[in-house]
């Protein structure tokens, strides 16, 4: 009797239909953790049973539809519980404390971290985006089953966006196609993430998935026909081969096709691989032999294979795909990976993640995944936020080049990474130092772009460091934001050196020094300057955002009321080309040694040293009160850029002329540009390296000396 009791209980518990479909996806737990589910439900049911969703089902169903989707990914009991709870703590009067009371601490976190990411909505629409990104993020490094409960969580509500005005499902819709569809993709989900494809896709661009879903519907039969006779031969050539497999026929998804057509310019009817074959085998070794009778069977398309199981992909995505020409030419994606690569490919990562085993051994997808989270972790400490979110959609995206270290270890990069990506990858300290790399034995610059198979070796100097110029070549997040990093904190410190020279400078031309001033004065001026710190005062001096000439006025007499002072009357300011990235030198004019010259404060960049001459200098002449007098040191070691413009006959051999005899006088090129002009002449632009005026004209005698050359002068 005391069973019958229990079992109509247990009847009265789930005789909703959407927790028996949870319970039916279920078999895979324990009796126990089963009860521990239903328990939940009926927590859940209890905190939201007077709420209801804009559909007007009540709102337990959301939770338990979430759950179900987890279930299809055979995840673990904490998991199910955790999405059946996920709003409890944000939509009800629910404390974290009770669900940890009820369901234990590792639930508990994830249902907290859950609503972490919902409590956004208050924020501006960009901002809310970004910062949701960011946080996701970190989520997931905390633990890896909050991003998959919110992959569920975004999915039903896609499902259920017809409940929505048109305004709040385009918006939801491209959230989905930007930030959490990728998401899925790079954990290696791909039945969630085809299905939030095709969902976004629908309602972003209603008129376009209309139009795609209708020429798929319209699709002549001949190709289904097609289908069902190569998987009829290939079945029998499998069973001759004494090969089990299973075959399916599949089809691209709208989205993906209106991917192809707006990344290739192409219209729909030039859309050949619009139908596939899925063949499963039992392992490796049948994969190859599969492929092996596959393009006996049929003729394979050049360029079209790509092999994922040797190489996998960067979510752990591992198959063979090739393209064959079936009957009437129709060409036909087959992909043959066995049942194991097949879970993966739908699953990703849940696949792998395993909360209750003893054993932490981590397999291949899991490992790479974590990798890419610890890499993130990593970023986000110095990026801001809008770099952050820039940097990481770089990531999310699979990687296309596989290139190999001297080792013999393969790297996976992103399409259009350079050597330097590589360099970065490899270790920061080695990106930091690197100077060209070695790509298959041959030294190339490191701003060479990757292919894959290549062999790569990174030469490293210990003078070498990074610059601005780097950031233009590097397409890796790691990359971009180490470069990043050392920039500001090399910018920086030069510039406070540079501060404390001028304002020290500024000082001796009125009689005293920073180390004449007592503590005192100085103080009463920081406050005034409203800066916190000395280090500060110099730092806004040296980038240009507060001028030495009135800083000093004010360290000399705080607290009086003053006019701006003009720069005129102080000691000049030695520069040798070494002072770093606060003082820098017109590009416009291109000033060398013995040249006269005049520094100008530019606010952000520091100062920019331009030829007394220069045509750009001459719009701030009336702000004197910028101009920093300058001297050039003597014995100066460095080389600097000149630019000759060179007007020249137009033959053959012209340009090689030119650089042989600039080799001649010792000099080096460091930038060349060409261009035809009209009677048979052309005009060269040369960026010569040199150490001063002197040598400078030596080397403007010399190229005025070929009888080719009409008229050379400098820029």
């Amino acid at each position: 009797m005391r069973q019958a009791a229990a079992a109509s209980r247990k009847r009265i518990r789930v005789s909703g239909g959407g927790i028996r479909r949870l319970l039916a996806n279920l078999e895979y737990l324990s009796e126990a953790e089963r009860d521990q589910v239903l328990k939940a439900y009926e927590y859940g049911a209890k905190a939201h049973h007077d709420q209801r969703r804009r559909s007007g089902e009540p709102y337990i169903a959301h939770p338990v539809a979430v759950a179900t989707i987890l279930a299809q990914l055979r995840l673990d009991s904490e998991t199910i519980i955790a999405a059946l709870l996920h709003d409890v703590i944000e939509d009800t009067p629910t404390l974290r404390e009770n669900v940890e009371q009820s369901f234990g601490r590792q639930v508990a976190a994830i249902v907290d971290g859950v609503t972490k990411l919902k409590r956004l909505r208050e924020a501006g629409r960009s901002e809310a985006q970004t910062a949701s990104f960011r946080k996701m993020m970190l989520a997931m490094v905390d633990d890896i089953r909050v991003i998959l409960v919110k992959l569920a969580d975004r999915l039903h509500n896609m499902r259920t966006l017809d409940a929505l005005d048109r305004g709040r499902q385009q918006r939801i819709a491209r959230e989905t196609l930007d930030i959490y569809a990728p998401i899925a993709n790079r954990l290696g989900i791909h039945a969630i993430r085809r299905e939030m494809e095709d969902l976004g896709f629908r309602y972003a661009w209603p008129r376009r998935y209309r139009v795609i879903s209708r020429h798929l519907n319209q699709r002549p039969k001949h190709p289904r026909s097609v289908l069902r006779r190569v998987s009829d031969r290939l079945r029998r050539a499998l069973k001759s081969a004494k090969l089990d497999g299973s075959i399916s026929a599949r089809a691209k998804s709208a989205y993906s096709i209106y991917c192809k057509m707006r990344e290739k310019q192409l219209s729909f009817k030039e859309i050949s691989d619009v139908f596939g074959l899925r063949i499963i085998v039992s392992d490796i070794d049948a994969c190859y032999r599969c492929l092996g009778i596959a393009h006996q069977l049929f003729r394979p398309m050049a360029g079209r294979f790509k092999d994922y199981i040797a190489i996998p992909r960067v979510n752990g995505y591992q198959s063979l795909h090739t393209v064959l020409l079936g009957p009437e030419g129709i060409p036909l994606e087959f992909q043959i990976r066995t049942a194991e690569m097949h879970r993966v490919a739908e699953s990703g990562i849940a696949a792998h993640w395993q909360y209750k085993a003893e054993d932490k051994s981590v397999l291949p997808g899991q490992f790479r995944t974590q990798e890419w989270l610890r890499r993130i972790t990593e970023m986000q400490a110095t990026a801001q936020a809008d770099e952050f979110y820039d940097h990481v959609k770089v990531d999310l995206f699979p990687d296309k080049v596989y290139v190999f270290t001297p080792k013999g270890e393969i790297l996976r990069l992103p399409r259009g990474a350079t050597c330097l990506d590589f360099a970065y990858a490899v270790h920061t300290d080695v990106g930091h130092r690197c100077v060209a790399a070695r790509v298959d034995g041959q030294v190339t610059p490191l701003r060479t772009q990757l292919k894959s198979g290549q062999n790569v070796q990174i030469l490293t100097s210990r003078n070498s460091h990074p610059n601005a110029g780097w950031l233009e070549y590097v397409a890796t997040a790691k990359a971009r934001s180490a470069i990043l990093d050392f920039l500001k904190s090399t910018q920086a410190r030069e510039a406070r050196e540079v501060g404390a020279v001028l304002l020290n400078q500024a000082l001796a031309d009125r009689g005293s020094s920073l180390r004449k001033m007592g503590r005192g004065p100085l103080e009463e001026a920081l406050k005034e300057l409203g800066a916190e710190s000395r280090q500060e005062l110099y730092e806004q001096i040296g980038l240009g955002e507060r001028l030495a000439t009135l800083a000093a006025v004010v360290i000399m007499n705080p607290g009086q009321k003053r006019s701006g002072e003009l720069a005129s009357g102080l000691t000049p300011v030695d520069i040798a080309g070494a002072e770093g990235m606060v003082v820098t030198y017109g590009r416009c004019c291109y000033p060398i040694p013995g040249d006269e010259v005049v520094g100008h404060s530019s606010s952000g960049r520091g100062f920019v040293i331009h030829r007394n001459t220069c045509g750009n200098f001459r719009a701030e002449r009336k702000r004197k009160e910028r101009w920093i007098p300058v001297n050039w040191k003597r014995r100066i070691r460095l080389e600097f850029p000149a630019g000759l413009r060179i007007h020249i006959a137009h033959r053959p051999g012209v340009l090689a002329e030119v650089a042989a005899r600039v080799a001649e006088t010792g000099h080096n090129i460091a930038q060349v540009n060409m261009q035809d002009k009209p009677e048979e002449s052309t005009e060269l632009f040369l960026s010569v390296l040199v150490k001063d005026r002197s040598r400078l004209a030596r080397v403007i005698r010399v190229i005025r000396a070929l009888p080719s050359v009409h008229r050379v002068h400098r820029v």
